[in-house]
């Protein structure tokens, strides 16, 4: 089934999964770029600001794909802020742990 935009259901899901994976992955690299890997950046706030950016700057990328933000429930939200979320945090966590410096 298809919304009026022309993106089936499975489509969708697919798109917003691949977003919500690459802006995490990105805000963890950006978090390590912009704050730093040493221990004192590891409890620095900044990287938590970093990541909520990257949850907000979804849904235009969102509108730009052919997504309709419109139909999001809370469900949807929640999925596209723990997903940005767990991927941030997985890789932030290794460029803290590996001593990576930029």
């Amino acid at each position: 089934m298809s919304d009026d935009t022309g993106i089936s259901g499975h489509a969708r899901g697919v798109i917003v999964t691949t977003i919500c994976c690459l802006a995490g992955i990105l805000a963890g690299v950006v978090s390590a770029v912009y704050v730093g890997t040493d221990p004192a950046a590891a409890a620095s706030t900044t990287t938590i600001l970093v990541m909520g950016a990257f949850v907000l700057v979804q849904y235009p990328v969102y509108s730009v794909v052919g997504v309709d933000i419109a139909d999001f429930g809370a469900k949807d939200n929640l999925y596209v802020a723990f997903m940005t979320f767990t991927l941030w945090f997985i890789s932030y966590t290794v460029l803290l742990t590996s001593a990576v410096t930029f």
